[in-house]
Formats: C-alpha cells, structure tokens, sequence
C-alpha cells in the first residue's frame, strides 16, 4: 500500500541521512545492517528455489568487504575474498547432502560479492573530497527517479519494458524517471555547490544504469518464485528489493567523480 511506502519512508530516510552526514562508523553500521539483512534475503531467496547457499560464509565476507570499503589501507579485501572462496569450495565440498556444490559454491561467493563489494562504494563515495555532496546526489537522484518512473508509470503505463524479467516496469515510467533524473541532478547541484553540468550527467546515467539492478533482483525472484525478496520494510518489501538500485547508484557515482570529475 502506498500509505506503507510512505511511512517506511519517513521512518527510514532520517536513520539514512544522519549516518550519511556523520560518515565514517555510523556509515558503515547503518550499510553493515543492511548488507546483512540484504545477504540473508538474498540466501533465502535461493533456498526457495532449492538451491543452498551458506549464510555461515557468506555474511562474514559482506562484512570484511565493508570494512575494507571504510578504510582501504587495512588491505582487508583481497586476503578476505581469497579466505571465504576456499572456505565455501570446502564447505559445499563436504557436505553429502549437497546434489549441486559448484551452484551452491557459486551462489555464496557471488551473493556476498555482489552486496557487499556494491555496497561498499558508499563508504568509498563518502571519503572523497565533497564525499558528503556526491553521496546525497547519489541518494536523491536514485528516489527522485524511482519516484517519477513509479507515479508516472502507475498513471499513464501502457507498454510494458520488460513483462518477462519486470512486468511492472512501462517505457512511460522509464521516460519519466530520466526526465525527472537528469532535472533533479540539475536542482540540487546548485544547492550542493557542484556544477550543474555533472548533475545533470549523473542524473541521465542513473536512471539508464540503475534499473539494471532492479532486473537483476526480478530475475532472480522469478526464477525461484517470490514476489519480494523478504517482507522487512513494510510497502516496499524486503531490504534487497530497497538497495537495488541504489547498489548501482554507488557505483556509478563513484566512477563518474573518480574518473570524469576527478
């Protein structure tokens, strides 16, 4: 119900915001709670499609990932992510019950991989110089365009984007999320103190890369036969179902600074 969307939203987005502002460990608790529970959702999801992927090994690596994401001088990803692939190859190795060890291996190597190495361009975004500035953009581009590509698409969605991965999803809505995009990047870069120009790009590309990462989720539920990844965050579903998009959002912030910005 939309009435639920709106509370979980009021309840959610001051918790985000304080810990974006304050940065650094209250960054990373906030990311940490919702890497894990996105990690959990994610390894349910694949139960429910009769595949078994551990928990046990992947949470900790989602939580090494993060770490190393607030500070990369620890040096912690590389030894972390060579640690828990063998672990997990000798996990699913062992267990005489498991008729798939190479999907099962695979899916929790890549579910924590995916969430917590994605995950982790936040902290990287929010240590850069103006880190503060682009980690709002991030933020605020990502629901200013969900929300035009949502009201936009309810109202007036005739033709459907993709009705096999995301029956949802019309060409209208997707319209009207670059639209509101590229508009909102351009209102608040001024405010923000960052030029209107990469405002606007970064509003153009979040919305064409972005969704992406919302078909990834549908596939994945379609596949195993689940209309949400959990039931967490009432009116939007589970937490994976949340931090889609915005996964991609971290990562393509962080590239256009690092790379075009600079």
């Amino acid at each position: 119900m939309l009435s639920h969307r709106i509370i979980s939203a009021i309840v959610l987005i001051p918790i985000v915001a304080c810990a974006v502002y304050a940065g650094g460990w209250w960054l990373l608790a906030v990311l940490a709670v919702a890497g894990i529970l996105a990690a959990l959702e994610f390894y349910q999801m694949m139960r429910q499609g009769g595949f078994r992927p551990s928990p046990i090994i992947g949470l900790p690596l989602v939580l090494a990932l993060l770490l190393d994401a607030h500070d990369p001088s620890w040096g912690i990803a590389r030894p972390a992510v060579a640690l828990f692939i063998i672990l997990a190859f000798v996990w699913h190795l062992v267990q005489k019950d498991d008729s798939i060890p190479a999907v099962n291996w695979a899916l929790t190597v890549m579910g924590a991989l995916y969430l917590g190495w994605f995950m982790g361009h936040f902290l990287l975004l929010r240590a850069l110089p103006q880190g503060l500035q682009w980690t709002i953009v991030a933020f605020l581009i990502t629901w200013i365009s969900d929300s035009g590509a949502y009201f936009v698409g309810r109202a007036i969605g005739r033709h459907k984007l993709w009705p096999r991965i995301s029956p949802k999803k019309s060409w209208e809505g997707s319209i009207a999320g670059l639209i509101t995009g590229v508009l909102g990047g351009i209102l608040i870069s001024g405010p923000l103190g960052l030029p209107a120009m990469h405002g606007a790009a970064i509003g153009a590309l979040i919305p064409l890369i972005t969704p992406w990462g919302d078909f990834a989720i549908s596939m994945i539920k379609r596949q195993v036969g689940v209309k949400d990844s959990g039931n967490i965050i009432p009116g939007h579903g589970g937490m994976l179902d949340r931090v889609d998009s915005l996964l991609f959002s971290a990562v393509i912030v962080y590239y256009y600074v690092t790379w075009v910005v600079k």
